[in-house]
């Protein structure tokens, strides 16, 4: 006979039902009438650990073992996962009342453990099936293996049965009826249907369908592989003999008992059954889901299953995060989890005509699996705190307690606390903490590792519960963060030393200072630096002889300059100082010191008559003599207020001027002096600002502020033709320009650091000095 049904026969309509038994709370029991089997589900925590199910029919009251239950269409599972025992009954149950395949009632009694009492509590429910009866209908539980057919089916080509006559032997005895299974090509004795209850099966006749149900593991039974997966089948063979007529029922089940297997790299657990064969003419269709609920193959999909067909195997992969499954952690050395599923297949075949349907209920587990709880240090020094994210937190694991260099806190932190504890929930249904500790506060380490390095320290350790056996483990963390000084990359040229910062986050918090001058664009300009910064990078260039150096090893080859530069923290008190030293070598150059040393490298070679060496040279005090000398060159270092040099005054500024000679035929007069046949004249001066000197008078020491400018001059006049600027000069070096005003003779003996008879320099400019330049003058002016 044709048989149609529409599409939405595959969308489960359920019928949810709160008991109103007296005694059990509202929420504690829910009753679901299925497509195909009615559904109990009790919580635990009001049945107690050992809950048991008793099947009530007529006057009849059954409890429902393990056996009993395989028997006569019965699965009983305890979820502690999920808090509740489950119930599921086929609606061809032993103790069910059937009118006409159409409505089922169902009668139950549970059976809690309250207080160390039992109560029974009574469940009952009447249900209609939401979807029409299939032709052929197999059902492969968890525990057992069901068959019905209906009664009325033609049978399939090349066969001769008419089951419509079974309703001429409906009402027979059971006596009637034998059945004889068959298994691997061998046909067993037959035996009467009360001797093959015994043994664990069931048959029923109702109105409409043949059912018959065997528990797995059955000696009739037996197991083979089809494609690699491996089946339990059970081929059993009803007849009745009615007059001359022999009424014969074949009924096969054939179930994968395949208990899956976890694919570690993809996250998956998988499961194969065999597709149902065909001979032709076959229209196939698969739905799938989880906890009883199915859906089409490609909504599945689209929830991240994985269905396949490899020949004639199907293949389903259920992602560890499908919505529906279950998880939990547990310590076995270690923090594992694992996931369960609780797997609900429906292949359906229609050939010619006739529509078969087979469902599997499968629990599946994944081994235990390493759950990584982690912590992440995301700790930023700008922010002056310790920032520590704990992550991968599972649902059924609490954060109870931290516990920071020692001291315990209780979670959540008091509002009044100085740290900060923060919840992150994620949608796969973890969590993490981000704690945050101030650097300042007391609990935290303070220590120098290496100069100008601060270390702070904090250990962290984490205390946590899985739930609900509050089994406690911990997570522990050692943070250290180093508040160390920008690092500069410096580079020698020969015009100067470059100071180059890449900018970190935390450079705000440090000032960059040349000595004790603040390092800014004013200062830059001032000073002859160049400055800049992008906001990505700073560089800065100083070019030789700017304030700021300092110089050593000084020969006609070259000298040493070092340039440095200082990074403070103004909270902690840091310093750490970049100093570069590099080795220059110019023709020329002349060196102002603080202590008042006046060191100069000179080409004196047009200071030289015929025939004259570097060597012979000497400054206006003829006991001056070079220190270094070369073919053109000589090196000079003496104090300046020394080897008879000259002291003009300018405004605001104090020159000290001498002069390199040669020592040949060498003459003194008031207004010139000369030196054989030489043409030019070398003259080397130090230039000081008066106001950096205001210790020469108060301890009779030159002690300047300030480093001095020098200027070397290169000229063919004689000295009282020498004309310009009395300002500061803008540069270190100037060859070949002049300053005017009033020298006068220094006077003092040739010591490096004593100025012996500098405290009469003002009576000596009222003798000495010129009667235009004749004017009073304090030592404050000077």
């Amino acid at each position: 006979m044709a048989f149609g049904f529409c599409l939405s026969v595959f969308l489960l309509l359920s019928v949810w039902s709160t008991a109103k038994c007296s005694g059990i709370p509202n929420g504690a029991l829910r009753m679901e009438c299925r497509d195909r089997y009615f559904m109990i589900a009790v919580n635990l925590s009001f049945t107690g650990a050992d809950p048991l199910f008793e099947a009530v029919g007529g006057t009849s009251v059954r409890a429902i073992t393990k056996p009993y239950a395989a028997q006569c269409g019965y699965t009983v599972r305890v979820l502690p996962l999920v808090g509740h025992v489950e119930l599921r009954s086929s609606y061809f149950s032993c103790h069910t009342d059937n009118q006409d395949d159409k409505v089922f009632t169902f009668k139950f009694n549970l059976v809690a453990t309250r207080k160390g009492k039992e109560e029974r509590f009574a469940l009952n429910q009447t249900c209609s099936p939401s979807l029409p009866w299939s032709p052929r209908e197999v059902t492969c539980e968890e525990n057992y293996m069901e068959v019905s057919v209906r009664s009325e089916i033609k049978c399939l080509p090349q066969t001769v049965d008419d089951w419509s006559d079974l309703d001429t032997v409906r009402g027979s005895s059971t006596s009637d009826w034998q059945v004889m299974f068959h298994r691997h090509e061998e046909h067993l004795l037959p035996m009467n249907l009360t001797a093959a209850r015994k043994q664990g099966y069931a048959f029923d006749l109702t109105k409409g369908r043949l059912v018959f149900r065997t528990p797995y593991g059955q000696p009739d039974s037996f197991s083979t592989e089809v494609n690699g997966v491996p089946v339990e089948e059970v081929h059993a063979t009803l007849f009745s003999r009615q007059s001359w007529i022999v009424f014969m029922v074949d009924l096969v089940a054939a179930c994968s008992i395949d208990e899956g297997f976890y694919d570690e790299v993809g996250g998956y657990i998988m499961w194969e059954t065999p597709e149902m064969p065909c001979r032709s003419n076959c229209e196939r269709q698969l739905n799938v889901g989880l906890n009883g609920e199915l859906v089409k193959q490609a909504v599945a999909v689209k929830g991240g299953f994985v269905v396949e067909k490899d020949n004639i195997t199907v293949h389903i992969s259920i992602p560890n995060n499908a919505e529906g499954g279950y998880r939990k952690s547990l310590l076995a050395g270690g923090l594992y989890q694992f996931y369960i599923f609780h797997l609900y297949l429906e292949q359906i075949l229609a050939e010619d005509h006739v529509g078969t349907r087979v469902r599997f209920q499968r629990t599946l587990s994944t081994p235990l699996l390493p759950c990584y709880i982690f912590t992440t240090n995301r700790t930023s020094v700008a922010e002056r705190a310790f920032t520590v994210y704990l992550g991968n937190i599972p649902e059924d694991v609490q954060l109870l307690a931290v516990r920071l260099n020692g001291q315990e806190f209780a979670v959540p932190f008091s509002n009044t606390s100085a740290y900060s504890l923060t919840k992150v929930v994620h949608p796969n249904n973890t969590c993490g903490f981000t704690l945050r500790v101030p650097f300042e506060d007391p609990l935290v380490v303070q220590k120098f590792v290496q100069v100008a390095v601060l270390q702070y320290g904090l250990d962290i350790n984490f205390t946590l519960s899985v739930l609900p056996e509050n089994e406690l483990f911990y997570r522990l963390a050692i943070i250290e963060a180093l508040f160390s000084p920008p690092t500069f990359v410096t580079t020698c040229s020969e015009s100067g030393i470059s100071f180059h910062l890449d900018r970190q986050r935390s450079d705000y918090l440090w000032e960059i200072s040349v000595g004790a001058d603040l390092l800014t664009p004013e200062l830059a300009a001032q000073r002859g630096y160049n400055l800049s910064d992008d906001g990505q990078s700073l560089l800065l260039k100083v070019p030789l002889f700017s304030r700021g150096y300092e110089y050593r090893d000084i020969a006609l080859q070259g000298f040493f300059g070092s340039f440095g530069i200082m990074a403070r923290d103004h909270t902690t008190q840091i310093e750490s100082t970049t100093t570069k030293t590099c080795l220059f070598s110019t023709a020329e150059f002349i060196l102002c010191s603080t202590d008042g040393t006046m060191t100069v490298v000179a080409d004196v070679s047009s200071a030289l008559p015929t025939g004259g060496v570097p060597a012979e040279t000497h400054l206006f005090d003829q006991y001056c003599e070079p220190k270094e000398t070369d073919v053109t060159r000589a090196l000079f270092s003496y104090p300046v207020n020394s080897c008879g040099s000259s002291i003009k005054l300018g405004k605001g500024n104090v020159t000290y001027q001498n002069e390199i000679f040669y020592s040949s035929k060498m003459y003194l007069s008031k207004s010139k002096v000369f030196s054989g046949d030489a043409t030019g004249r070398v003259l080397a001066q130090c230039t000081y600002p008066v106001a950096s000197l205001h210790r020469l008078f108060s301890v009779y020491k030159f002690e300047s502020d300030v480093a001095g400018l020098g200027t070397i001059i290169h000229t063919t006049e004689p000295l009282a033709g020498l004309h310009g600027s009395t300002t500061r000069p803008i540069g270190p070096l100037q060859i070949g320009s002049s300053y005017p005003g009033s020298y006068m003779s220094a006077l003092q003996p040739p010591a490096r650091y004593k100025v012996s008879k500098f405290h009469n320099f003002a009576s000596v400019l009222r003798k000495g000095a010129p009667r235009s330049m004749r004017t009073k003058m304090t030592p404050a002016q000077i």
